[in-house]
């Protein structure tokens, strides 16, 4: 009998085919953009009004123009002379430079003990520290100023940033999850060189943890800049005032319940959120860096 063969079935030839979702389409690409410029023009109305605010006259100053119809350039010259603003930023920077500086370094090494070693309690050591994060500020308020009061250190700046010393509780969380990312085979092969515990953490857990650091001291820097409410309690010598702190006492001065020279007010306020503005600019690549390398660390 004769065998039939049957030909072998031609193939179509492959044709490459695109990862889906790499290229969009060009309306949801615009759209995206879009939506964008919408959130950017929002968020950067107030700060445009607020500099264009600070160059008006007393008398346009809420006439609501982004561009003033008069420019006022002695208002600077005005606002050196009405308060000591250079004195209020440098004492802004002394308190979020150490506030900063204490915060990070001693979440660093709480977060790093808590990733590393491992004893008995551990898991509710840490579940207690995280429960911290559930007390407002303000049930600790009156307990803290006590213990400041009785030793002498009120009206001074040291309750501004000497708290920091012993951590925050987002931080170590935050420091923690970075130190968990790194292999424990690392410190293990340190250990077996003879690194005692602190060099593990100094020469191997801090360098390794630059990200997670800078947005550690970022944000605080940030919070130090911004907080109103311990130097509002703590500090009563003008020359002592932060720059939140020396706002606050231009508004009142120069402010509804004071002279009505809102132009005073407006230049302060420009010159207060210039620094923060500044330090984004320098910082944002580490920023940005240290969010997506902590966000994907476990």
């Amino acid at each position: 009998m004769t065998q039939l063969v049957r030909a072998p079935e031609r193939t179509a030839p492959a044709v490459p085919m695109r990862t889906a979702g790499r290229v969009r389409p060009r309306w949801r690409r615009m759209a995206y953009l879009a939506a964008v410029g919408v959130l950017a023009v929002l968020f950067l109305y107030p700060l445009v009004w607020l500099a264009g605010a600070a160059l008006k006259p007393r008398t346009e100053v809420f006439d609501n123009r982004l561009i003033p119809r008069h420019f006022a350039w002695s208002n600077f010259v005005e606002v050196w002379q009405a308060a000591p603003v250079l004195a209020w930023l440098g004492n802004s920077a002394a308190v979020g430079l150490a506030a900063a500086t204490a915060v990070t370094l001693s979440s660093a090494l709480v977060a790093f003990g808590f990733a590393y070693f491992e004893f008995p309690g551990r898991g509710l050591c840490f579940a207690l520290l995280l429960g911290t994060m559930m007390l407002p500020s303000a049930v600790t308020l009156v307990p803290v100023y006590l213990i400041w009061n009785r030793l002498g250190l009120v009206d001074t700046q040291v309750p501004l940033w000497a708290a920091n010393l012993f951590g925050s509780a987002f931080y170590i969380f935050l420091l923690r999850q970075f130190f968990l990312g790194i292999p424990r085979e690392t410190f293990e092969a340190a250990r077996l060189d003879g690194a005692s515990a602190w060099q593990l953490f100094w020469r191997i857990a801090l360098p390794l943890a630059r990200p997670a650091m800078a947005i550690v001291f970022v944000f605080e820097i940030q919070a130090s800049w911004n907080d109103l409410i311990r130097p509002l309690i703590y500090l009563q010598s003008p020359r002592l005032y932060t720059i939140p702190r020396g706002l606050k006492a231009v508004v009142d001065q120069f402010g509804q319940a004071g002279e009505f020279h809102w132009e005073i007010v407006m230049c302060t306020s420009l010159l207060a959120t210039l620094p923060m503005l500044v330090i984004f600019a320098v910082a944002q690549r580490h920023f940005v860096t240290g969010v997506a390398t902590t966000i994907r660390r476990p």
